[in-house]
């Protein structure tokens, strides 16, 4: 019996350390905004996770600028906002208060490239983000979420750095696709290239052809400018 009893206790730490490092970081779950929804006409989005929709983060137009706050982390796009062949996809994100809905560390916010089903469950499409600290993030979107540059991304010092916490940070990303290969450049600098056969396989993508976009991560507020396709 006092052997039972000793592996039972063992078997309960460990699931309970599991649920530990499996549960998010205290302070760290989505926040819903007040208010919420998308306000740009013909624009749209989608969601992570369960729980949280649309109308827990908020897109708006705001002068010449997409004002973004999020909620749940979201993906924004247009139906009419099309790529093809050659291209490069591009924008001004500005965080004005850096780390301001998230004071425990930073989040990413990017381009989204090769948009296809977007209207489902099935959508697929791949994005480059920065974060306020020197790091940026490649990801994508498949059957099931995938990572380009790894669970934490990578750092450059192309990526502009927040002077500190509530401070403003710029960052000038732009995705092309040239060829058989997708780059993202951060203010100017290549980040991270990636070959049509890494990205358009099983698993992944279904095209480097498709809608482009905007992606942020959650509890996150961006300013948004200049987003335009240029071949």
């Amino acid at each position: 019996m006092r052997v039972s009893h000793v592996v039972g206790c063992a078997v309960a730490l460990a699931l309970a350390g599991a649920t530990l490092i499996g549960a998010p970081r205290q302070g760290d779950m989505d926040k819903a905004v007040e208010g919420g929804g998308v306000f740009v006409p013909g624009w749209t989005g989608a969601v992570d996770g369960q729980g949280l929709t649309l109308k827990d983060a908020k897109f708006v137009k705001e002068g010449d600028a997409f004002h973004v706050t999020t909620g749940p982390a979201t993906t924004y796009w247009n139906t009419a906002n099309k790529a093809s062949g050659d291209y490069t996809v591009k924008a001004t994100f500005t965080e004005p208060h850096y780390m301001n809905l998230n004071p425990s560390h930073p989040h990413p916010y990017g381009i989204v490239i090769a948009g296809n089903d977007m209207d489902g469950a099935g959508r697929t499409y791949l994005y480059c983000a920065a974060y306020g600290n020197g790091n940026f993030i490649v990801r994508g979107f498949g059957p099931e979420a995938f990572q380009m540059t790894g669970r934490r991304g990578g750092a450059s010092d192309a990526v502009h750095k927040a002077a500190g916490v509530g401070q403003p940070v710029t960052q000038d990303i732009a995705f092309s696709v040239k060829g058989d290969n997708a780059s993202c450049s951060i203010n100017g600098t290549v980040v991270a290239t990636y070959s049509k056969a890494d990205l358009v396989t099983a698993g992944k993508l279904k095209s480097l052809d498709g809608i482009y976009g905007l992606r942020f991560a959650h509890n996150v507020e961006v300013l948004v400018k200049g987003l335009a396709l240029t071949k």
